[in-house]
């Protein structure tokens, strides 16, 4: 594993310190759970884009698709 350093702001720190308290869970805990939503949240964002992205390639009807196209 990599270290990194990564700083927080005293707001999100005391949050922290809030939500571990009310949920009785640790502090690493509630980041990597945080994390993992972030994560899927982006991926679902990711593939959805991607599909939108499919969708204007292949949104042409077969008249427009072959408009133009001479066979010889």
């Amino acid at each position: 594993m990599r270290d990194f350093a990564f700083e927080l702001s005293n707001t999100k720190v005391e949050e922290l310190q809030t939500f571990s308290q009310l949920l009785n869970k640790d502090i690493n805990t509630i980041l990597n759970e945080a994390l993992d939503l972030y994560f899927e949240t982006k991926q679902k964002e990711l593939i959805e884009k991607e599909i939108e992205n499919d969708n204007i390639m292949t949104n042409l009807d077969y008249d427009e698709f072959w408009d133009g196209v001479e066979l010889d």
